[in-house]
């Protein structure tokens, strides 16, 4: 299709130039770049053909002024630093891009409450078909925020937040029994935790679930070392709270594998004490890096792939049936038992 046929020369190109260009109407135009709209197959083939030709593209934006809802989706995540916080907004995007969504990442500080409030109002200026939290930026008031302005969310791995805001979460109960069990597999009787301070929902109803698991299996919980945050330092200064002093300990439960990637640092580095001949370690979520030879950790994997595809569902269902109840979604997990659990260094295949 010649591009001769539209002047379009100092200016951007506009519908109606695709309109006269492919030779339809201006509402074809508009119902070829709408979603789900009704049109013929050859008129939109002549449409994207006439488009492309001059260089046309949808001001989405722009858009939104004249709509009810635009088909941005918020992403309101922190701690990318963790390959699994990066894995699944990954996993998020590219679901999103699929459906014909279009998603904008807003980053969020944990714990500041201007922060929250300048989020949401970010979010709520774009007029969005929805938002999905992974944060733990306040979710509670993120999703009152949100339901006042009918915006359909959905809280990944936080609190429930009420019945119109759906849930997706990991089962953290089975979590932290299979973490019990895989140390009393490997001969634990008495063992700690490796934590953190900073509050997090999830990490607190696994802890809850190992202590009973470990009870259960007739184990000692004896201490519970810490450091600031789920996270590679956290780990650090969890390793030297450990490495300072404590009671005979054969077995540790890391609350994540990025913590435990800078506990287990910490030990052969700093320490004589090895893993996992002196200490056995287990871990959760199952990172890229559990898998590295050099950390060979064994932990509950939970599959951002499956979580991503849970959220994305659930928040599709919110769109489309916005007064609907949204029950919790709980996301199975299952044990990787890597060379951190067993009496010699084996490393299996991730």
């Amino acid at each position: 299709m010649p591009k001769s046929d539209v002047t379009t020369a100092g200016r951007a190109p506009t519908a109606d130039d695709v309109a006269r260009l492919a030779g339809v109407s201006r509402s074809a135009v508009s119902r070829t770049f709408t979603v789900g709209a009704s049109v013929s197959p050859a008129t939109r083939k002549k449409v994207l053909q006439a488009a492309d030709a001059i260089g046309y593209r949808v001001n989405f934006l722009a858009r939104s002024l004249s709509q009810q809802r635009t088909s941005l989706v918020g992403l309101v995540v922190a701690d990318m630093d963790n390959s699994f916080r990066g894995r699944l907004v990954d996993h998020l995007s590219r679901s999103l891009v699929k459906l014909e969504y279009r998603p904008f990442l807003l980053p969020g500080t944990r714990g500041d409450d201007d922060d929250v409030r300048h989020i949401t109002d970010m979010m709520l200026h774009y007029k969005l078909s929805g938002a999905i939290v992974t944060s733990d930026n306040a979710p509670a008031e993120i999703a009152e925020r949100c339901a006042a302005h009918d915006v359909p969310l959905v809280l990944v791995n936080k609190p429930e937040a009420g019945g119109k805001v759906a849930n997706v979460t990991l089962d953290c109960d089975k979590a932290g029994r299979l973490a019990a069990e895989a140390l009393r597999r490997a001969g634990c009787r008495t063992v700690a935790f490796a934590s953190q301070r900073r509050p997090s929902h999830t990490i607190s109803l696994r802890k809850r679930a190992f202590e009973r698991a470990c009870r259960d299996l007739g184990m000692e919980i004896v201490e519970d070392f810490k450091g600031d945050a789920q996270d590679y330092d956290g780990g650090v200064e969890a390793a030297k709270a450990f490495a300072g002093g404590h009671g005979p300990v054969d077995g540790i439960y890391c609350v994540n594998d990025y913590l435990a990637l800078g506990f287990l640092d910490y030990l052969r580095h700093a320490t004589e004490i090895s893993v996992p001949g002196d200490l056995k370690l287990v871990a959760c979520d199952d990172i890229a890096e559990a898998a590295w030879l050099s950390y060979d950790l064994t932990t509950v994997r939970q599959d951002s792939a499956v979580i991503a595809e849970a959220a994305i569902a659930a928040l599709v269902a919110r769109i489309e049936n916005p007064g609907a109840t949204s029950p919790p979604t709980f996301i199975d997990v299952s044990l990787v038992e890597r060379g951190s659990t067993r009496s010699t260094f084996n490393p299996s295949p991730r």
